[in-house]
């Protein structure tokens, strides 16, 4: 148990220098420190994929599970299914900003009837949430639907035609005779 303290705590201190922590197999461990210079110095153009992941991993500590949510994938199209029982399309806000999906509710407004406001069990969850989804930037988002309080995001993942497969031909050389 000694060597899961030592892993820990490694973690824990790479953790707040900002770096991204990647496990291959138990206890070993692989660092990347985006603040090194190596990373400025001879890695350019993909300061946006590492700006992505330093959020994806402070994001990590405050992610909730709630509301529940599935994922579905049907080839290049992908639904994100967030259950909002009891929510309307006016109290949900659904945002994309920087690659950053955000999926909103600000909480319960309270009603008083007749001065009182009695609940005499409450099993249905009405709290405030932020769902927050990274996108690849091929991601698009095509729409949102809400129906039976369950809020579908649509997205599709466009191929560009030069990253698709393609077959080569095999050209046979023309002999030179002699």
């Amino acid at each position: 148990m000694e060597g899961d303290a030592n892993w820990v705590s490694k973690y824990k201190q790479a953790c707040l220098r900002g770096a991204l922590i990647l496990v291959a197999k138990r206890r070993t461990i692989m660092i990347l420190n985006f603040t090194d210079p190596f990373f400025s110095t001879r890695v350019l153009g993909f300061e946006p994929l590492f700006d992505r992941l330093q959020r994806l991993s402070e994001s990590s500590d405050r992610s909730s599970s709630y509301p529940p949510y599935n994922i579905r994938k049907d080839g290049n199209l992908f639904a994100i299914e967030i259950a909002v029982a009891g929510l309307t399309k006016k109290d949900i806000n659904i945002e994309l900003a920087d690659g950053v999906l955000s999926i909103s509710y600000d909480g319960p407004t309270t009603e008083v009837v007749n001065d009182k406001n009695e609940v005499v069990y409450q099993g249905i969850a009405q709290r405030a949430f932020k769902q927050q989804f990274t996108l690849s930037n091929d991601v698009v988002v095509q729409g949102a639907d809400l129906v039976n309080g369950l809020l579908t995001i649509n997205l599709e993942k466009i191929i560009p035609d030069e990253k698709k497969p393609r077959t080569i031909e095999i050209k046979t050389p023309k002999r030179i005779s002699g």
